[in-house]
């Protein structure tokens, strides 16, 4: 029987970016063995889980969500071993683990893509995959990092991948591969990981026809709200696939989960993946995008909570994840601006006091909210975008395949610190970082902030004790009526207040403040770009 241990409904997950987390063995790559060492700071900054980026045997053409070998850790990383102590250490801690899963596409180093390129075309081994014939690409579908998304043969036949060139899309339809799936679940799931962060989770399932689709395949965003979903993404097929595993999850106790990452409009459709028989929650992004707006940011948490409520699912929320630029530089932007795909040197850079300001009430914000919350390594220390990364070390694909227009998504993932004052800011045990670090990570060391009243981990850990201890997770939301640029709703015996505006707004009479992402005025107002939780 299925657990009714619903403990992701309200929980705080942490992303643990394994190559830039901790550095053990000190080659400037994080490994497994440094997330185990470093585990009991996260428990005492209150999160109840932690979520691995890939880690399985990869070329790292694209940071290791090329895979090769599901079923085993990366040299790099560690070993099964490793994995296997910092499950159980993780569990010791009271720390729940959440595993990336990447079905799309595997790496082309795969065992079976290699076999697919040694058959002739037509063979079943080539099944597996999306084979086509044709003097020309079978269609004008593109990558997402740029250029088409069919790569040629040497016997003439054009393989998919929506990708990179070295990640080349299954075939979803094909038994084998369906199979091959729900064994790897059972795999992990046996060495006692929570559940899976699914990749591309609307990705899996193409047009049968493979209609021809002329716009730039934009995972990350740019679906139309209204029209139907491209061929490519969002396809009815998806949902079957997710059924079936969770029926072999529900076989499991205590209870594991599914975490969709499917980039899909409007949040009707989003929901659909988190139906009661599908899975257990699905990144909000349509929240992470929402601009710096009072209205703006009320809509969102409307359509979101109306969206999963009508399903019975939890809502989820993030600010930060590997994939775009941290809130911490993207909110040191005027509210209106788009998204950014990365920033260098040469870019109109961001604000950085204005936006670790904003960071900070947007964090606060969003633990007020009930339901489940994501948070991404260093957003507790205040971390922003590593914004004047220099391009020759740039590794993202999407700087190479998009012709140099796009810098990507390496100023978001550089080595995180932990020391001020030691080797690689005590990321590892030598100055060697995979990619180099700015001298001003200095300031935002974790060891500078503990014990420090007002820095922004001192922040995040009281919020999710106070979060705890209100029960915030598993509350309702009701909306205050407010004045001005200004919006405040009350979640319980909590009112969480966020002035948008230039003026400084009052609280109610009586109410007794308990978190503040800033200090007040002297009389007790709430200056702009701050948010407060009060107790009235």
């Amino acid at each position: 029987m299925p657990s009714t241990d619903a403990w992701w409904r309200d929980a705080v997950i942490y992303q643990i970016y394994p190559r830039s987390f901790a550095d053990a063995n000190g080659d400037g790559m994080g490994d497994l063995p440094g997330i185990t060492t470093r585990l009991p700071r996260l428990r005492e900054l209150g999160i109840d889980a932690v979520w691995l980026s890939p880690f399985y045997v990869s070329p790292q053409h694209d940071a290791g969500y090329d895979v090769a070998d599901y079923r085993d850790v990366d040299p790099r990383f560690g070993s099964l071993g490793d994995a296997d102590k910092l499950i159980a250490t993780a569990h010791d801690h009271g720390l729940k683990v959440i595993v990336d899963l990447v079905p799309n596409h595997t790496s082309s180093e795969h065992a079976w893509f290699r076999a697919a390129l040694a058959a002739p075309p037509g063979s079943p081994e080539r099944e597996r995959y999306i084979f086509r014939d044709g003097a020309e690409p079978p269609n004008s579908w593109q990558s997402v990092f740029g250029g088409s998304a069919w790569q040629r043969t040497d016997d003439g036949q054009w393989y998919l991948h929506l990708f990179d060139v070295s990640q080349p899309d299954l075939n979803w339809d094909h038994p084998e591969v369906r199979a091959e799936f729900l064994d790897i679940l059972r795999f992990w799931l046996d060495r006692g990981v929570d559940g899976f962060r699914v990749d591309v989770a609307h990705g899996l399932i193409k047009d049968a026809d493979l209609t021809d689709w002329t716009q730039p395949s934009v995972v990350l965003g740019g679906l139309d709200p209204v029209g139907p979903p491209p061929p490519m993404w969002d396809q009815e097929g998806v949902h079957e696939i997710y059924r079936e595993w969770r029926t072999v999850l529900d076989g499991y106790s205590p209870a594991r989960i599914l975490v969709a990452e499917a980039w899909v409009q409007p949040e009707e459709r989003l929901a659909r993946y988190v139906r009661p028989d599908e899975m257990h929650q699905a990144f909000n992004f349509p929240y992470l995008e929402a601009p710096w707006l009072p209205a703006e940011l009320r809509a969102v948490i409307d359509s979101s909570l109306a969206a999963t409520g009508a399903v019975g699912a939890t809502t989820t929320w993030v600010l930060s994840n590997h994939d775009v630029v941290r809130h911490a530089s993207r909110l040191g932007f005027p509210a209106e601006t788009g998204r950014k795909p990365g920033i260098g040197i040469g870019d109109p850079q961001p604000d950085t006091g204005l936006g670790l300001r904003r960071a900070r009430a947007a964090s606060l914000l969003m633990l007020g909210l009930p339901g489940s919350a994501y948070l991404y390594q260093g957003e507790e220390l205040g971390l922003p975008e590593h914004t004047t990364l220099a391009d020759e070390v740039r590794e993202d694909p999407a700087w190479e395949r998009s012709g140099h227009t796009e810098r990507g998504r390496d100023g978001c993932r550089v080595p995180i610190p932990w020391e001020a004052d030691a080797p690689s800011y005590g990321f590892g045990p030598g100055d060697d970082s995979w990619l180099p670090q700015p001298a001003i990570w200095a300031e935002y060391a974790l060891d500078r902030q503990i014990g420090v009243a007002g820095s922004t981990w001192e922040l995040y850990r009281s919020a999710l004790a106070a979060r705890r201890e209100h029960d915030l997770g598993n509350g309702a939301l009701v909306w205050s009526a407010t004045e001005g640029d200004v919006l405040a709703f009350r979640n319980g015996e909590i009112l969480v207040l966020t002035n948008f505006g230039q003026e400084a707004a009052e609280l109610p009479s009586g109410a007794r403040v308990l978190l503040s992402s800033e200090p007040l005025d002297g009389d007790g107002r709430v200056p702009t770009d701050v948010t407060v939780w009060a107790a009235v």
